[in-house]
């Protein structure tokens, strides 16, 4: 069963940044697309970013212009490079894979934007 494995979550000051990493387990050869998604307390999970095999990108309006999603496609990863942080980006960051006929996420990451 495939898996998807997060890092790169921690403790920030506002402004700062942080890298999160994500990798699928194993080999996956089915994969559509590959992102991130959030969730902070009290609130539903919501999109952060996408990117599909071809490169297309979709972004939450929150962090256009601060967050950049990229992917290694053969090696089935994704990051997700956050600068500029905000108190209100505090959540945990689930990473999400497109597998065509269902959709999977990490056990998930948790970011912590204080000072």
């Amino acid at each position: 069963q495939v898996q998807l494995v997060e890092s790169g979550g921690g403790l920030v000051q506002p402004g700062g940044s942080l890298r999160l990493s994500c990798a699928a387990s194993a080999n996956v050869f089915n994969i559509r697309a590959m992102g991130w998604y959030r969730q902070a307390p009290g609130k539903q999970r919501e999109l952060v970013a996408t990117m599909t095999n071809g490169a297309s990108t979709v972004y939450a309006d929150s962090v256009k212009g601060r967050f950049t999603i990229s992917r290694e496609n053969a090696k089935n990863r994704v990051y997700l490079q956050m600068n500029s942080l905000k108190p209100e980006d505090t959540a945990v960051y689930y990473c999400y894979a497109d597998l065509r006929v269902t959709g999977i996420f990490g056990q998930g990451t948790q970011v912590t934007v204080s000072s």
